[in-house]
């Protein structure tokens, strides 16, 4: 009712304004719309026609807009739709994918590309499925439709760098991960990635370069002390490069500045040495080795100073050394081991006997201790010791046992197992060297060596 009183008291104020107009506006008015052609109609009702027109025009803009807002709003709920149910399949695809039923997602996610063939992470995900497949083409073909889709998609490059690099394909993973780096210069997993990769290949310069690019990144608080770590062995690589390269002099100081900061890294105080040797100071490389030796106690001080006086034909350096030493320090068991060594190899057989004993007496159970033994005992003429102690070395017992090898991760037990305790694997143990003799064909009876006391067994003789 109040929207029809107003109503009416707007047409009454309407029609009141018209007839007054009217009144006071007598005369006709002429609208030509064509050259001497034109309509004349009184003033109030050309005025009173343009005002409907113009709200006739109005209106009926403002209905197409409508119409137009209806169908794009139409439309766009169609396209929801459809990427909501679109989706839901690529969910169920990822879901299957994850539990390991690959048939099955294949069918999804291939649904979910009809569906939408410009998905980005539906590409990704079939790329993961042909990856786990084997199909490395497949996926590395899909990776490059979603990165043409989305150039700027670091999770493209990520997945295409590691499908590269878990087929091998070492050089394109690099060049992808470079390109990563370019689009992002501090991204550590890239920089990580490629370093890796670098060390992989013996590349020691490049991977030092990244590394001090991954420092700079900076790491997680977590990984700061490793990272650094790994910074110092790389830069004793490409010094130890920069030694077989004839860079010695470079390399010296690179290694002393190692060792001020890290005294108990054996490779460097040994190739610092072998820096001394290269620059012709070789009595500073012997001072090197032997105080690496009594500061560290590790055998390859004591193989180095073999080898230099060995190749030097100077066994009595050496020699003076390790007797010194001796009477020093009669408990360290490494000395005597590579002592007694040397004496076997100068063909002092007594003196070597004397300090494999030693080893030998304090329970030491080495095969190493043992094969010494026997060829010292071979030497001094003691048949049945030798043997004894290569039977040791070999683990040889009465019961002649053989070895078995896990034929996934080659290692060796003396028993035969159903699971590998190494690796886990089941059904995988096998005598060692299995294929080799299964391989191999005997040769024909007429054929083989005869040895003293033996005969043949002629079939049917």
């Amino acid at each position: 009712m109040i929207y029809l009183a107003i109503l009416t008291f707007v047409f009454v104020i309407f029609a009141f304004c018209f007839l007054y107009f009217w009144g006071i506006n007598p005369g006709d008015m002429t609208v030509f719309y064509a050259a001497g052609e034109g309509l004349t109609f009184p003033t109030p009702i050309i005025l009173i026609g343009a005002i409907l027109i113009g709200l006739l025009l109005g209106n009926g803009l403002h209905i197409l807009s409508l119409i137009a807002h209806s169908f794009s709003h139409w439309r766009r709920d169609q396209s929801q739709k459809k990427a909501q149910e679109t989706n839901a399949i690529y969910r169920q695809g990822v879901g299957r994918l994850l539990s390991g039923d690959l048939k099955k997602a294949r069918v999804l996610l291939n649904k979910a590309i009809d569906r939408d063939p410009k998905r980005v992470d539906t590409l990704i995900a079939m790329a993961n499925l042909a990856a786990q497949e084997g199909n490395s083409t497949e996926s590395l073909g899909l990776l490059r439709k979603a990165g043409d889709l989305d150039p700027k998609s670091l999770e493209v490059l990520f997945k295409t760098a590691a499908i590269q690099e878990e087929t091998g394909h070492d050089d394109e993973a690099m060049a992808s991960y470079q390109e990563l780096i370019s689009r992002e210069k501090d991204n550590r997993k890239a920089l990580r990635s490629l370093r890796d990769l670098y060390i992989k290949h013996d590349r020691w310069q490049e991977a030092l370069e990244t590394q001090r690019r991954v420092l700079k990144a900076g790491p997680g608080a977590n990984r700061v002390a490793d990272e650094k770590a790994l910074l110092l062995y790389l830069r004793y690589e490409v010094a130890s490069q920069s030694i077989l390269s004839g860079s010695a002099d470079q390399a010296k100081s690179e290694l002393k500045d190692i060792l001020r900061q890290e005294s108990d890294f054996v490779p460097a105080q040994v190739s610092y040495g072998d820096a001394l040797v290269a620059l012709n100071l070789g009595d500073d490389a012997v001072k090197i080795w032997q105080e690496g030796y009594k500061k560290l106690g590790k055998g390859v001080f004591l193989e180095r100073l073999e080898d230099y006086f060995m190749e030097r034909e100077d066994p009595s350096s050496l020699l003076n050394f390790f007797r010194g030493q001796v009477l020093e320090q009669g408990d360290d068991l490494i000395f005597r081991l590579f002592y007694g060594k040397l004496c076997l190899r100068l063909e002092m057989v007594d003196e070597a006997k004397e300090q494999l004993q030693a080893i030998e007496s304090s329970g030491v159970e080495s095969p190493q201790v043992h094969l010494l033994l026997a060829e010292t005992y071979r030497r001094c003429r003691e048949p049945e010791q030798a043997i004894s102690e290569y039977q040791k070395a070999l683990g040889i017992s009465k019961r002649l046992h053989l070895n078995f090898v896990c034929e996934k991760c080659q290692s060796v037990s003396a028993e035969w197992n159903s699971r590998c305790p190494s690796c886990g694997e089941w059904n995988a143990s096998s005598l060692v060297d299995r294929k080799l003799i299964q391989d191999a064909r005997p040769l024909a009876l007429d054929k083989m060596v005869i040895h003293h006391g033996e005969r043949k067994e002629w079939a049917g003789a």
